[in-house]
């Protein structure tokens, strides 16, 4: 296969993920929140045909999940300081690995539309586009779709704040890369987004909703 997906993911210990989130329904709760959102991301993933699914995981406790614990699923180790260091570290192992196209999500939009990752795939496959972003609502992007791991792509990005799309636009633009934009999506950061997927009327994210039902007594 010539496409791949990464997922980036981490052990869902309490206090280490979710932490702004934490801060309205504790640690414990938001760390089984996470757990439900990684698993509703995987099970989306999972129906995509046609491309190698590359897990890599940032793990606190128990190491590297065993490549038994996600079947069809690739599972690594991230390694970098930064996320951009650890997302250039991902493409660069990916692409080494035979790729000729690669896209990067992580879990914090559960409910993400599968056909949306699709769709990357589709304009990575043009002629005429070099790198596709999904922009987030927060400024940032839920997923990143390259046909290289270009050098510098990821230096100079102020991670963690709105201008995360904007620059990375412009740091494309001084490459000399092409870029597309799929439809914007959100990513679950507040106890709001959590009860705004949960009033929503469609069937996606399955375990997140039931965490959400369960962890904050709501719909």
């Amino acid at each position: 296969m010539s496409k791949g997906l990464i997922i980036f993911a981490r052990e869902p210990v309490p206090g280490r993920v979710k932490t702004r989130l934490a801060r309205k329904i504790g640690d414990q709760a938001a760390a089984e929140l996470y757990a439900a959102m990684t698993k509703d991301v995987l099970d989306t993933v999972t129906g995509l045909t046609d491309v190698r699914r590359l897990l890599f995981w940032t793990a606190e406790n128990y190491g590297i999940p065993a490549a038994n614990a996600f079947p069809g699923f690739e599972v690594f180790a991230q390694q970098g300081v930064s996320l951009g260091d650890r997302m250039f570290d991902a493409f660069t192992r990916a692409f080494q690995g035979g790729l000729k196209t690669c896209c990067i999500i992580g879990t914090d939009s559960p409910d993400l539309p599968q056909r949306y990752i699709g769709k990357a795939f589709e304009l990575l496959d043009r002629g005429d586009i070099d790198v596709v972003f999904g922009p987030a609502e927060d400024g940032g992007y839920y997923l990143l779709g390259l046909k290289q791991a270009c050098n510098g792509f990821f230096e100079l990005i102020p991670w963690g704040t709105p201008r995360v799309l904007d620059d990375s636009l412009e740091r494309a633009r001084h490459l000399g890369l092409r870029t597309a934009l799929l439809p914007k999506w959100y990513d679950i950061d507040t106890q709001e987004d959590l009860l705004c997927l949960v009033a929503s009327s469609d069937d996606s994210a399955p375990c997140t909703r039931d965490a959400i039902r369960r962890l904050l007594q709501v719909g």
